[in-house]
């Protein structure tokens, strides 16, 4: 198999590449165009810088080299959602050109180009009849196209989540598949180890994760049922229908020299200053992958739970503010991924991360376990009632509940645990270790979980002798 996937993303702008409407996510059908997006006779289009600067921004995000001199240029064809008859694309000079990004294996899928673009608007199928919607016409795209260095489904998936992620840490977009505001055109093609490069066809507007491995496992399946039997496979425009799980030929695909590209009369070209370039580049924040191995590397966390949480931008901020306030990270990690967790349920959730206690908040509750006054399990049952009411950790733990727990004491409730547990003794005599977690029950119990658990042990043998 051999793949290259051209992903569409909608930048994080407040207004439309070239006018004033809003950008903002749904709103009642064409209420949120006017002449310039909908292409009414006479309007003209005026470039939105920051569509500019989001996309170096993004080109520079995976390596990307920027080309200081572009145009924009008109791609012809008639449909339904683009009513002036052409999109407002970039043809021959993209603003960014090379580039990759890394697999955690280490291979590298290297990107052609990044140009921007008009979104179209959407055509609604009900009852029969179709309805256009204009509201998305005219919202500012991000082409990020790849070299066919693709060779599973797995790949492209891990390539598109980098992707994701990439941008979303940039701040250009919240790359919602969901709402549209990221979706995947798979080109898929079958050749036999030597031959050359099979027929491909594109796979549109894929718009989840889960959805790009099982389009491309359908499309490799009928390709090879097509060559298998002797017959040519033609290229194709092709959906994949998650309802149906199935592919199927929208239409016989066009070529480059089909949408007739010429350079757009109405924008003038734009130069983009090497300073301005490197001035984004230095605004750039620490990329996910980098942030990943920091914490693997530097802070010492597991890979696999650090994995949990290097994926969403508010959730490393709120993890490395509490850090720097001076709790450590296993446990802040531990935190996290354990009572705040479970108060977020999606993966939005997670995105948006909002919870009601600081980060400071959460590092004072830590500091606490790391000092070794309160225990783990104490601290976890705390945070739980922290992030109900966003109240301090002083509203829960008062400072007699900080007193250590005196040596007699701990004898006195060693001894306790002894005389109610004569089997569990004979247990400890005869061999049987793990009898002496009945006596950690019973010495934390009335310790109120104050009492450690290492002193206690070496009590309690001491008693038995």
């Amino acid at each position: 198999m051999v793949c290259g996937i051209e992903t569409h993303i909608e930048l994080a702008t407040k207004t439309k590449i070239f006018c004033g409407c809003t950008t903002q996510f749904g709103g009642e059908p064409n209420t949120h165009c006017c002449p310039v997006c909908t292409g009414q006779p006479g309007s003209l289009p005026v470039l939105n810088r920051q569509v500019i600067e989001y996309a170096v921004r993004a080109g520079l995000a995976v390596n990307c080299t920027i080309n200081n001199n572009s145009h924009m240029d008109r791609k012809n064809y008639v449909y339904p959602d683009l009513p002036k008859a052409y999109q407002i694309s970039q043809f021959d000079e993209p603003l960014c050109i090379g580039g990759y990004v890394q697999l955690d294996s280490g291979k590298k899928i290297r990107i052609e180009r990044i140009h921007i673009e008009e979104d179209a608007g959407k055509l609604v199928h009900e009852g029969g009849y179709t309805y256009v919607d204009y509201n998305r016409g005219g919202v500012p795209l991000i082409e990020i196209v790849s070299r066919a260095d693709i060779s599973t489904p797995q790949e492209a998936r891990e390539y598109a989540e980098k992707l994701q992620l990439i941008m979303r840490n940039v701040g250009v977009s919240d790359c919602k598949m969901q709402e549209g505001s990221m979706r995947c055109d798979v080109n898929v093609s079958l050749n036999r180890p030597g031959e050359p490069w099979g027929t491909r066809t594109e796979i549109k507007n894929i718009n989840s994760l889960s959805n790009i491995v099982r389009a491309m496992e359908l499309e490799m399946e009928r390709q090879e049922e097509i060559l298998d039997s002797g017959e040519k496979v033609i290229q194709s425009t092709m959906r994949y229908d998650a309802n149906s799980d199935t592919v199927y030929v929208l239409r016989t695909k066009e070529n480059a020299d089909d949408y007739r590209y010429f350079p757009e009369p109405d924008i003038l070209r734009f130069y983009i200053s090497p300073e301005t370039v490197e001035s984004i580049r230095a605004s750039l924040p620490e990329l996910p992958d980098a942030k990943l191995r920091r914490y693997v590397d530097e802070l010492g966390l597991p890979e696999n739970n650090a994995r949990l949480i290097y994926k969403y931008k508010n959730v490393t901020a709120f993890f490395d503010s509490a850090v720097k306030a001076g709790a450590s990270a296993n446990n802040v990690l531990n935190m996290i991924l354990g009572p705040v967790y479970a108060t977020l349920q999606t993966e939005e959730d997670k995105e948006n991360f909002e919870i009601k206690i600081t980060a400071s908040q959460l590092a004072d509750l830590v500091r606490l376990v790391d000092d070794k006054k309160i225990r783990a399990n104490k601290a976890k049952d705390v945070l739980a009632k922290m992030l109900e009411s966003g109240l301090d950790v002083t509203e829960y733990i008062k400072e007699d509940d900080l007193a250590g727990l005196s040596d007699e004491d701990l004898r006195v409730l060693c001894q306790g645990a002894i005389d109610a547990n004569p089997k569990a003794v004979a247990d400890i005599q005869s061999g049987k270790d793990k009898a002496i977690n009945v006596m950690f029950g019973y010495v934390m119990k009335n310790s109120h979980g104050k009492a450690d658990v290492k002193k206690a042990e070496a009590v309690i043998r001491e008693l038995i002798g």
